[in-house]
């Protein structure tokens, strides 16, 4: 298993920890259920309890299979991880959170305890007050008070909140087969990088929407999030910001 991180997140006085989950799967559609997850990571941010602009510092944990026989223990991870979320995190964040829950849970050999409580609390969400400790909020669903446009895709929900979320990892090809081709078939780890940052990508953006939607946050201007991947990420062993392709976004 391939597994970045950055030291522990703690409380902070006069902020929210907010923890924002993705995960990452190839697609399958000719077998039910046959999704199978890759790659997932939450990230950690201490959110102001007044309006300000978005946090620059972010943790993180990662997890990436190093090939096809570890997709349980990635699974297994994943829940282990939810747990500390559920126990620690004044707001839980995912963008259509609920379908990475589900590929987690069809895809595991054995229950899970706390993917199943998070998908409760998420299907309970609307009966939560917003402000309230603990409070789930999904980018996809729970942020239309600040969007004008139709389209929920977070590349599309980004765009129109001007959070520049560039993602030159899939000029050439779908993640899927970036996956298939360039890592498991390559073992090439900028293949690899490209979708960790794209994971992560994920994860920081869709915290940026639910805390702007929740008030929490405000901007004006454009925010460059690549530029803050690339500032968070070095020094941590992932590569791919350092690319010239990568600089030429910052």
């Amino acid at each position: 298993m391939i597994t970045y991180r950055t030291p522990a997140t703690v409380q902070r006085d006069g902020h929210l920890l907010a923890a924002s989950l993705d995960v990452e799967w190839t697609k399958n559609y000719r077998i039910p259920d046959g999704n199978v997850p890759f790659c997932w990571s939450i990230t950690w941010l201490h959110l102001p309890k007044t309006p300000s602009p978005p946090p620059e510092e972010f943790a993180f944990t990662s997890f990436y299979v190093s090939g096809p026989g570890q997709t349980q223990e990635l699974i297994h991870s994943a829940d282990q991880a939810i747990t500390t979320m559920l126990e620690k995190a004044d707001l839980i964040i995912g963008h259509q959170v609920s379908s990475d829950l589900a590929i987690l849970r069809n895809a595991s050999e054995r229950p899970l305890a706390s993917v199943q409580a998070l998908r409760e609390r998420w299907h309970d969400r609307k009966n939560t007050p917003a402000l309230a400790k603990r409070t789930v909020v999904d980018s996809r669903y729970d942020v239309g008070n600040v969007l004008a446009g139709t389209s929920r895709r977070l590349v599309d929900v980004c765009g129109e909140l001007a959070l520049d979320v560039t993602q030159p990892e899939l000029a050439r090809q779908s993640m899927t087969a970036l996956h298939r081709d360039g890592w498991l078939g390559d073992q090439d780890p900028e293949a690899r990088e490209r979708i960790t940052v794209l994971n992560l990508r994920h994860g920081l953006s869709a915290a940026y929407v639910a805390a702007r939607a929740t008030g929490r946050l405000h901007w004006t201007g454009t925010v460059n999030v690549n530029r803050i991947l690339h500032d968070q990420l070095t020094g941590h062993g992932i590569d791919w910001p350092k690319s010239p392709t990568f600089q030429a976004l910052l």
